[in-house]
């Protein structure tokens, strides 16, 4: 990786800068000792060295125990060290004059006392800047920036709407031009469901997979697995609210078939585009009076009425269909019930008139009896 590869170089340079230093510094020891006393000095600069590389060494090992640094707590470590020392010079200048030692101990007294007022609050600033860095943001330290996406606002996948499916059949059509974000919390939740011991469960997390592929290799979509999460998802294990939480950070809007992510996302204000709402507002529209032909396969719940489905998916409740279920028939629709999960039709079979059968000798002409 290129980033990888340009920290590394930093990290390297860094410790040449250390090393640089350190060895100025010891020198620099050495030369004002050695008036004094040349073994102290050789003692002290070997010292200096060893405790100026040994810092640097352990500035670069913190850097690399830390993976996910934030600029948010960097920035309120800095910001604390700052007003820490900004108020400790303060309190101990007012302070110190106070205390008025003797003057052969006021070098003794007024340093380490300043040391340890500016300590205190150097530790108070960190501690409560990093306690409310995420609560207060009208500072310079809490200033949030957010990236200018061109076009239209980026559409965040739900799991539920990658297992479906019916999204990467949507990208085919062109009609989304804008990017696909897909966080990493939501691909280990699809991974860990095509890892499940359960056969069904497996079955779909595999299909999930399969839609993200066929996605990430279409040259029409743009889709992006996001790395990082948003301030507000830390310590969250619910993978909704943190989606949710994510969508505010980046000004996304969700896309999903879940009926309870829908309401908690619009509970807080983010835009959500439910699949199975766009999928009944393209079904075909019928009106009352019109007739339909559909196959009754099922009785319905009430008396005499049977039930069939149109060609996308629509229900077809048919009065007095009881007796034709297994048939086609031609349907008046009565009324139509829009649900949250899809539409219904309400409708009466047309009967047709009886026509008496033919007669056995209708269909030939009669024979004249012989004598």
């Amino acid at each position: 990786m290129p980033t990888q590869m340009l920290l590394w170089l930093i990290r390297g340079i860094f410790l040449l800068l250390v090393i640089g230093l350190a060895t100025g510094l010891a020198i620099g020891i050495g030369k004002m000792l050695d008036e004094r006393n040349t073994e102290a000095a050789v003692t002290v600069s070997y010292i200096s060295l060893a405790a100026v590389i040994l810092l640097g060494i352990g500035v670069v090992a913190v850097d690399l125990s830390l993976k996910n640094k934030r600029i948010t707590t960097l920035s309120a470590i800095y910001f604390g060290l700052l007003l820490g020392l900004l108020f400790g010079y303060l309190f101990s200048q007012a302070i110190i004059p106070l205390i008025k030692p003797a003057d052969i101990q006021a070098e003794w007294v007024t340093q380490p006392l300043q040391l340890l007022i500016t300590a205190v609050f150097c530790y108070i600033c960190v501690s409560t800047l990093l306690q409310t860095k995420d609560d207060f943001r009208f500072i310079i330290p809490y200033v949030e920036f957010s990236r200018q996406v061109k076009g239209g606002r980026p559409l965040l996948l739900d799991t539920s709407v990658i297992i479906d499916g019916r999204i990467a059949d949507i990208c085919e059509t062109r009609i989304i031009d804008t990017k696909l974000i897909v966080p990493r919390f939501v691909l280990q939740e699809l991974q860990s469901i095509a890892d499940s011991p359960d056969k069904l469960k497996r079955n779909r997390g595999r299909r999930g997979m399969d839609m993200l592929k066929r996605m990430q290799t279409n040259p029409k979509v743009e889709l992006e697995i996001h790395e990082g999460s948003a301030p507000e998802t830390l310590g969250v294990a619910d993978v909704d609210q943190k989606l949710v939480a994510l969508a505010k950070a980046l000004g996304a809007r969700v896309v999903t078939n879940d009926f309870n992510l829908n309401k908690l996302a619009q509970l807080q204000g983010v835009d959500v585009i439910n699949l199975n709402e766009l999928a009944n507002a393209l079904k075909s529209v019928a009106l009352p009076g019109e007739t339909l032909t559909v196959r009754l396969i099922k009785p319905g719940d009430q008396v005499g009425q049977g039930v069939g489905y149109l060609d996308d998916g629509t229900m077809v409740v048919a009065e007095g269909g009881r007796s034709h279920i297994g048939n086609e028939v031609t349907i008046t629709v009565t009324s139509i019930l829009q649900t949250p999960a899809g539409r219904m039709i309400f409708g009466r079979v047309e009967v047709r008139p009886n026509v008496p059968p033919l007669s056995p000798s209708a269909d030939r002409p009669q024979v004249e009896a012989r004598s």
